[in-house]
């Protein structure tokens, strides 16, 4: 027990270290990094599979790794070995305790999944996924990949914090990609995309005026954060007011709620202006966030 407690404290140094090093606006290389699409295994049960999806990563010049909650512990010596040339992707994955605190600071997340389930989501394949990717990263968005565990894939709860689906046309009969197989499918198709050529009559990104998409001009994108500080302030409410009933319902209602959230592309204004309605409803402003402006 002391040795796991000890090891879980090493962990948590190095990737506040990782953290640290990072630049929160930088140029180059850094800045180069940070507009990259971010991949986020979640619980994945061998080190090895770590290792190998790094290294997919690294074939198609991706470079943020982050981990949440890896079933063996980290580091991991195995993951380092079967990354081959990529251990240095390895080395600055970043270890998460759940998803929302892995995706927090990004705009846009997608959800790998061979599984529509019940959700009402977009789906994209690898290829419009990652020319989506790209279109927002021109935007100085920040995106992310969720890719599940290698036995069970993404859980309903999770797929729930995403914006939208990531899914292969794979054959019927054998629907499951490996974790590796998954992450290399896309970052594929991300490198495709990212150095396509642009096409004929493109707006550059200096011809502001007649690019095309969403105007932003005193607003940004939600980052995941702040939509799930709305979806806490949100569900609190409902709670008391009793509208999340039956109790065996109240999963399924929080998902479909989320979702259409989700499907909205929310501005950073959007949910404070929420979070400002749900205060006026309920004449309760959530705790420690009083400026709902």
């Amino acid at each position: 027990m002391k040795a796991r407690t000890e090891s879980r404290k090493r962990v948590q140094a190095k990737s506040a270290a990782i953290r640290k090093r990072r630049p929160a606006t930088g140029r180059s290389v850094g800045a180069r990094e940070t507009a990259m699409p971010v991949i986020i295994l979640v619980k994945p049960q061998l080190g090895e599979n770590i290792g190998f999806a790094a290294r997919a990563m690294a074939n198609f010049e991706l470079t943020d790794l982050r981990l949440v909650a890896p079933r063996d512990g980290w580091p991991s010596d195995k993951a380092r070995a079967a990354a081959a040339g990529a251990a240095a992707i390895v080395d600055r994955a970043t270890v998460h305790e759940n998803v929302a605190d892995a995706i927090g600071d990004l705009n846009f997340v997608l959800a790998s999944t061979a599984r529509r389930r019940e959700t009402v989501k977009a789906v994209f394949s690898p290829e419009s996924a990652a020319t989506e990717l790209k279109r927002r990263q021109e935007q100085s968005e920040r995106t992310g990949v969720l890719f599940g565990p290698e036995q069970s894939g993404l859980d309903n709860d999770t797929i729930a914090l995403a914006d939208a689906i990531l899914t292969a046309p794979v054959n019927p009969a054998l629907a499951s990609l490996s974790l590796p197989q998954a992450v290399l499918l896309f970052s594929y198709e991300w490198l495709k995309a990212r150095t396509a050529a642009p096409s004929l009559g493109r707006a550059t990104s200096s011809d502001k005026a007649a690019a095309e998409g969403l105007a932003l001009s005193r607003t940004r994108p939600a980052r995941r954060a702040e939509l799930l500080g709305l979806f806490k302030h949100l569900e609190a409410e409902l709670d008391r007011t009793g509208f999340l009933y039956p109790a065996e319902k109240r999963p399924s209602m929080v998902r479909a709620i989320r979702n259409m959230f989700h499907r909205m592309s929310a501005t950073e204004q959007d949910v404070r202006t929420w979070r400002g309605i749900v205060a006026s409803l309920s004449g309760r402003p959530p705790d420690g966030d009083q400026d709902l402006s």
